[in-house]
């Protein structure tokens, strides 16, 4: 799908519903809070009804997490970025994906709803069961929580500037996606894999446009 103009103010409606409408917003404290408890007591159930070392949960907990890097990859660039054919998966995509591109900075929309996120999160769970039976109330954890990460740093790179100098290509990788080329930079929590498969922006031919990366921004300007 292509995006070609990117509103900076305000925030699209998806459904005509309101209960529907309020299920497709979601602050960043609020994913948070849901998840972190429930990946506390997964973790638990892995030290102590399965008796895992704490050396072998934390191995497995970090191997999730950057399995999650690879995922995010190929979900934004295939999933989020794929081209519908037809007025209901224009809608679905548009959902999804399409509308962050259109309002980068409704910051309602930088994380997945609760309702829809534990829905695929079980579904996630139970295949990664299926394939790794116990060692999942470690991957899972891990996985998840790299979820949650790359929430938060995508919602810190449309909120702030980069706290970081070493941060800076990773801000500049993502703002480039939006308004240079939605075909680079699926990368959000890290450009690993756009260096990988080819899909990074070449940021030392790319000029740096203050102006442009400010209206992506959610503060105002001064």
């Amino acid at each position: 799908m292509q995006f070609e103009k990117i509103h900076n103010k305000g925030q699209v409606r998806l459904f005509k519903n309101d209960f529907l409408e309020a299920l497709t917003k979601a602050h960043p404290l609020v994913i948070w809070g849901m998840y972190i408890p429930i990946l506390s007591y997964i973790i638990y159930l892995a030290a102590t009804k399965y008796d895992y070392s704490t050396g072998t949960i934390l191995l497995i907990f970090f191997a999730g997490m950057f399995s999650w890097t690879l995922f995010e990859y190929f979900a934004h660039r295939f999933i989020f970025h794929f081209i519908p054919k037809g007025k209901m998966a224009t809608k679905i995509v548009y959902t999804m994906h399409g509308n962050h591109h259109h309002y980068p900075r409704d910051k309602q929309r930088l994380f997945m709803p609760p309702v829809p996120s534990i829905i695929i999160a079980s579904a996630i769970f139970g295949l990664m069961y299926l394939a790794m039976r116990s060692y999942t109330f470690m991957f899972f954890p891990g996985f998840i929580f790299g979820y949650l990460m790359y929430g938060s740093m995508h919602y810190a790179i449309h909120a702030w500037n980069p706290p970081f100098k070493w941060m800076k290509p990773l801000w500049r990788n993502h703002h480039l996606h939006h308004y240079k080329n939605e075909h680079h930079g699926y990368g959000v929590s890290t450009t690993i894999w756009d260096r990988v498969f080819n899909t990074m922006f070449d940021l030392k031919k790319e000029k740096e446009d203050k102006e442009k990366v400010q209206e992506l921004m959610f503060q105002k300007k001064k």
